[in-house]
């Protein structure tokens, strides 16, 4: 059997090393506490580092950084081969010499459970702690994103977002079909040969949540999230619209990631009237030469938002500028429903929610949203007079529909219709 002996890490390693820990991470399938990049840094930076090699063939690794008198062990890694030989634990005895030389006391090591390198530690002495919860936040910004992102009026999102969308499940299956997955997952993507979208169109109603869908999509990629405001462009560049598109197109260029979402684009993008001297000409020439560039960057993603999409002008529309076209329609019985109960909260156990479907058919998300709360609080406030006074109930949220104006028209939903049938792309 071939013998296996110690050494430092050199950096010419680092090949060999990263597809050890490839076949590792495939072979344990357990998710990494320690980003590569970030073990291979410290292997190169001073971290105790320390490989296990049969003649000039790396078959081990393991890496350790030190923090004071605490150290973390990062990575202990070894060729499918070579595990249950103890090559493991002398890593670890090994590193373990080096970190008390460090004036280490306190060694920890942060794994998923049955991943490589548990066997080896428990052999060593190391105990696992019962009864502790790890937490983690990833800041997907460096400091200058930050500030920048800053400038631009944008933000990450909390997570939880795409969760938290109640109902509309045709829409959230369209969007995560053909927007979210193959963002999340560019390496499969990559696999078969699917291209992640770089620009899409969601059009529909007013209030049927075509905003709340951009930002759900930011907070489910994890990418900082920048509204653009056709208003707020008139304000910059002495109210020069064209230069100021471009002027915050190009900051947003020096963003890694950024999902940048236009509501209401048919005010930059509306339908040209052909007359040079048209205010409106210029700021959509400016929008459709700014798109193509926008799309040459990975890990960026414009989503426009429209109540009309007849209304856009159709060079805006031609395939290549946008990979989709999406309807965002409003909410059908069964979306009214968990939107109800999404805003009705405890009080829903005491309504009855057909009743509320039923009479809200007309009307959007945002529509009972303002129903919802309306009715809750007349319920509060007869209970704020007489506490012995009824709960909410049924009639309260009736009344308040009653008094709410739906978004929705009969004419807005022929002119929906309508536009599913000659402008949806999916």
């Amino acid at each position: 059997m071939p013998t296996w002996r110690l050494r430092d890490f050199h950096d010419e390693d680092l090949d060999r090393a990263i597809q050890i820990w490839d076949q590792d991470r495939q072979a344990d399938e357990s998710a990494a506490v320690f980003p590569v990049s970030e073990v291979m840094a410290a292997a190169r930076t001073g971290g105790a580092a320390v490989v296990a090699v049969v003649g000039d063939d790396m078959v081990g690794m393991a890496v350790a950084q030190a923090q004071g008198e605490r150290a973390w062990i990062m990575l202990v890694a070894l060729a499918g081969l070579w595990r249950k030989r103890g090559i493991g634990s002398a890593l670890i005895a090994e590193l373990e010499r080096r970190l008390r030389m460090q004036g280490v006391r306190r060694i920890g090591a942060l794994l998923a459970p049955g991943a490589t390198g548990t066997a080896a530690l428990e052999n060593s002495g190391y105990r696992a702690r019962a009864g502790l919860i790890y937490y983690e936040k990833v800041e997907h910004l460096g400091a200058s994103d930050a500030g920048l992102l800053a400038e631009l009026g944008g933000r990450v999102l909390p997570q939880g977002l795409w969760s938290a969308l109640a109902g509309m499940e045709r829409e959230k299956e369209a969007i995560e079909r053909r927007i979210v997955l193959p963002l999340a997952e560019p390496a499969l993507a990559d696999r078969y040969g699917v291209t992640p979208p770089k620009a899409v169109i969601l059009f529909g109603p007013p209030g049927t949540g075509k905003t709340s869908f951009a930002k759900a999509v930011a907070s489910r990629l994890e990418w900082p999230f920048v509204e653009l405001f056709p208003s707020r462009l008139a304000a910059g560049a002495a109210g020069n619209l064209a230069t100021s598109l471009r002027e915050t197109f190009a900051e947003l260029a020096e963003l890694e990631t950024v999902l940048l979402f236009i509501d209401e684009v048919e005010e930059i993008a509306g339908i040209r009237s052909g007359v040079a001297v048209d205010p409106g000409h210029g700021v959509t020439n400016e929008l459709l030469k700014l798109i193509p560039g926008f799309r040459d960057h990975d890990d960026r993603l414009l989503i426009c938002a429209t109540n009309s999409v007849r209304s856009l002008d159709p060079a805006f529309l031609r395939p290549g500028r946008f990979d989709y076209v999406i309807p965002v329609g409003p909410p059908d019985p069964v979306a009214r429903a968990a939107i109800w109960q999404r805003y009705l909260g405890p009080a829903a156990d005491g309504t009855e929610l057909h009743r509320l479907v039923a009479a809200s058919e007309m009307f959007t998300p945002a529509d009972i949203e303002f129903a919802a709360r309306k009715g809750s609080h007349t319920a509060f406030e007869r209970e704020v007079a007489d506490p012995q006074g009824a709960p909410a109930s049924t009639e309260d949220y009736l009344a308040a529909i009653a008094d709410t104006r739906p978004t929705l028209t009969d004419q807005a939903l022929t002119d929906f219709k309508e536009d599913i049938e000659h402008h949806v792309r999916l």
